[in-house]
């Protein structure tokens, strides 16, 4: 079995390579020129997001085309093919997979909508491609990827609401009264829609970097291992804070600090930190 994402699953180069992990590209619409977002690094994406303000690109999902060449390729070789894409409820990458899919004239190709991104989506991913490789059924890594879905959580916040507004993933008003008051949100992706949702509103980022901390220690066990990625766009200092407080607070059985997809990136803004948790228990003994 073949597992196949997209570049907003946060997945990192040694374990696309370890497991064997296929990586459909997202693009990013600079003004004369698309970029696919696999083939630039976040601080080169960055340095040119800052460079072209106060305009910003614009992103593109494959084509149903382009998915049904890489199903094609996955096909051809007798696998099956399980495919893990960003919400539904942030994107329409999934309803271009689910296009292509139809051109393959079988049922090899399965297709599942994570409801999530990110550090989300990246447990989803590394689960089923783990659980793939110790020959799991497919019945049996779609019962987990449900259960990791249910009991992740994504939570981050941003220095400013501008990206969201223009790239039209949260209300114009609701930003613009964010920038006016010089508010900090606190985000989740919501299970129930995969869509963004507000879970709290501060002055500062330091007080927003503790809120995701006390929102995730609301919704965990203080006893309860954690696995936890801290991912930021070009945050570093704040990502170094929030894994420390976490640490601090919770039962951290595995930290790591990344960075985020450029693509993921056009709609945040270099400002951007938050955290995917997953209890320790549900990553282990699949392999």
């Amino acid at each position: 079995m073949k597992i196949i994402t997209d570049c907003a699953a946060d997945l990192t180069p040694e374990e696309i390579k370890e497991l064997g992990i296929m990586v459909a590209p997202l693009f990013i619409n600079f003004p004369g020129e698309e970029v696919n977002a696999l083939e630039i690094t976040p601080d080169a994406f960055y340095n040119r997001l800052e460079a072209m303000q106060p305009n910003i690109p614009t992103t593109a999902q494959p084509s149903a085309g382009m998915f049904a060449d890489i199903f094609r390729k996955v096909v051809a070789k007798g696998e099956e093919a399980l495919v893990i894409h960003l919400s539904s409820g942030l994107s329409g990458t999934i309803d271009s997979a689910r296009l292509g899919a139809k051109q393959i004239a079988n049922n090899l190709v399965n297709i599942v909508d994570s409801m999530t991104l990110s550090g989300g989506l990246r447990f989803q991913v590394l689960a089923a491609a783990r659980a793939a490789k110790a020959q799991w059924k497919l019945p049996d890594i779609l019962k987990l990827l449900e259960t990791i879905r249910q009991k992740s959580e994504v939570v981050y916040t941003l220095d400013t609401l501008t990206y969201l507004a223009r790239g039209g993933r949260i209300g114009r008003v609701q930003a613009l009264a964010g920038s006016l008051l010089n508010l900090k949100p606190i985000i989740h992706v919501d299970r129930a829609d995969g869509k963004y949702s507000t879970v709290g509103k501060v002055r500062t980022i330091r007080r927003a970097v503790n809120g995701i901390v006390d929102h995730i220690a609301e919704m965990y066990d203080k006893n309860e291992p954690l696995w936890i990625s801290v991912l930021h766009g070009k945050f570093e200092e704040q990502a170094e804070l929030l894994a420390q407080a976490l640490q601090e607070r919770l039962n951290v059985a595995k930290i790591e600090v990344l960075r985020i997809s450029p693509v993921l990136g056009v709609h945040t803004g270099p400002g951007i930190v938050g955290a995917a948790v997953l209890p320790m228990r549900l990553m282990e003994g699949i392999d």
